[in-house]
Order: structure tokens, then sequence, then C-alpha cells
């Protein structure tokens, strides 16, 4: 059977810990469903974007955001459409896996590899078959061949043991596993094409399966593509460390964390805004004191000049309604003279 060989660093420690807290977080946060839906509408965007755009795809962001809301777009490649596309289904396959904890098959992952690759590059990569010939993982900046993967009589095996490792019963956390699959179903690079988008995708199963879902709002794929020469050395860094995961399982987990940290932070604003919005619709506010409120749930602190400059106004209105505001109760003073600011107060009652 598969044995995966690592050592859970403090690190790695750390990071399960702050994603525990992102998770826990999600779970009582009390976040309006439309919010969530606009949440997760960006979060598919992103990571069908990104993770097709590590294997090389040429589409920017926003021909991404239109391809996948339906808006018609014109001189792109066929192929980079349609792997985008392919990636939303495949996200939206796994989707239904939400919670249930069934055991992952050799079936599902061809099946999840059928759905990433059907009528790309005219249909030639063999959707949901072992690969029957030798290929090879090629840097898709630098275009140089990086790994040499196990020859394909191997393969069956490997994917065997895989799986049978995947449906063992373990200790090891969920996100661990999760970060485990995705590295060793790259290293077996069991398709002629596709791998490192099936091994994502299959990654994210696991994560649903195991209440790690986090409300979908999260893109693990962003973190990749940001620095892909990172990506690339750390997920090499095991083959050159005698199959030692600790290094990738360090990055997969800080990846994670850190993505998870900008959905609370997101989250914690949205709370905010939506707290502020109670208090302050009783109060007929000016649209300059609407806008320093907005500035304020996402940033610390406002003063006078500051007011000025983003309300584009002279300094005496902006100290009539920076006082009006502290009067109101929405705003706290600090300081005096020149080293006055203001914050946001969040009161009960008014």
């Amino acid at each position: 059977m598969f044995k995966p060989k690592f050592t859970i660093t403090n690190l790695i420690n750390n990071s399960l810990l702050e994603i525990e807290r992102a998770r826990g977080f999600l779970d009582a946060a009390n976040l309006k469903e439309e919010w969530i839906k606009h949440m997760q509408s960006e979060a598919i965007i992103l990571e069908a974007h990104h993770s097709t755009h590590i294997e090389g795809t040429q589409l920017t962001l926003s021909q991404a955001q239109r391809i996948l809301e339906g808006k018609p777009i014109k001189s792109i490649k066929q192929d980079d459409r349609q792997e985008l596309l392919n990636y939303k289904e495949a996200m939206d396959f796994v989707s239904e896996y939400l919670g249930k904890k069934l055991h992952i098959t050799e079936d599902l992952i061809q099946d999840i590899h059928q759905i990433l690759v059907r009528d790309v590059r005219g249909g030639t990569l063999e959707p949901g078959q072992y690969r029957k010939v030798q290929n090879y993982v090629v840097n898709s900046l630098t275009r140089e061949i990086i790994y040499t993967p196990p020859p394909p009589s191997k393969v069956p095996q490997f994917m065997e043991e895989f799986v049978e490792w995947l449906n063992s019963d373990s200790d090891i956390s969920p996100v661990l596993i999760a970060g485990i699959s995705q590295h060793h179903f790259v290293d077996v690079h069991p398709f002629l094409d596709g791998n490192g988008r099936t091994a994502r995708v299959l990654s994210t199963l696991i994560l649903y399966q195991n209440g790690y879902d986090f409300k979908k709002l999260f893109s693990i794929s962003e973190y990749y593509d940001k620095n892909r020469h990172k990506y690339y050395d750390t997920i090499q860094s095991v083959r050159d460390n005698d199959m030692d995961m600790t290094v990738w399982l360090e990055y997969f987990t800080e990846g994670l964390r850190n993505q998870l940290m900008e959905v609370k932070t997101k989250g914690e604003k949205a709370i905010k805004k939506e707290i502020v919005d109670v208090k302050i619709k009783d109060f007929n506010l000016n649209p300059r004191q609407q806008k320093a409120l907005d500035y304020l749930l996402e940033n610390q602190s406002i003063n006078n000049s500051l007011y000025q400059n983003i309300c584009k106004t002279i300094k005496r209105t902006a100290t009539r309604d920076l006082t009006d505001l502290v009067e109101l109760g929405l705003l706290e003073k600090h300081g005096e003279k020149k080293g006055t600011y203001y914050t946001l107060k969040l009161f009960k009652g008014h």
C-alpha cells in the first residue's frame, strides 16, 4: 500500500490551527445568503481561471469571468475556453459530494478526468483512460521537462494502491490527506494530460467530503498561480528529498490558510457592514459621511485630512461631518489636535 512520508512541523501545525479557526468562523458566522452566493461565484471563477492558467491557458481573469457568466467573447482559443468550462463543470460535479463520506474510487477519479479534458485538443487526450505511453511533466512557463513519471505499466498498480490508502481508516487530518493526495496524484501522473487539474479537483473533493468545504468560498489554485515557480519547486522538493512530503505539506497548508484568512477577513467585513447599515438606517447622513463609513469598513481609522481627500471637501466641512458622526455614536474620536483620528464605533442601540 502507498505510505506517505512526512513530519508534522510547527509550520504545518500552526497552519492547521488557523484553518480550523477559519472553519469555525464560517460555520458560526451569520453571513447573508446573498453574500455567500456572490462570494461562491467569485471563488469558482478564480479557481477555474487560475487552475487552468497554471496549465498554460492564456485567458485573462476578466475573459474567464465573461465566459463563465455566459457572455460572448472574441479572439480566444477554443481549447482555452473549453478547459475553463470543463473545470467549472468538474467543480460542480464534486460539489455533489459535500459532506458525503463515500469511498473515492478509480472510476470516480476517471470521471473527474473525463469531464476536465472533454472536447479539448480534438479529443486526443483519452478522457478517463489511464495512459498507455510515457509522458512528461513540463513547466508551462519555461517548457522544460521537470519530471518523468513512472512507466505506464506501473500506473494501474499505483492507482489501485493509492485509492486503497485513500479509503483506509486514518488519523491523519483530512487537510493533510487532501495535500498528500494532490502531490501523489501528480507524481503518478496517470493520464496523458490534465493531471494537475485532476489532482486539484480531487484534493477539493477530499476537503468537501470531510466537512472542509468552507462554504465553497476559497480558491487554492489562485495561491499556486500567483507564484508558479514556488509551486513547481515545492512539488519537486518531494522528489529531491526521498519522497518526503514535509516541505510540500508546509506549502499546501500555508496556501490554504492564506486563502481562508482572506475569506475570514471578507466575512468579518461583510458582517461589520451589515451591522453598520442597520445602525445608520435611521440617521440622515450625507453622501460624504456614507463614503467615510464605507472607507472605515475597509480601513482602521480616518483623520480630517483623509476625510477631505476621500470626500473632496474642505477642512471646515470635514470637521463638522466628523463631529456629527461622533455625536451620533457612529465614530469614536482619539488623540488631540493634529494627532486626532477617528475609528468606527459599533454599538448597541442608538
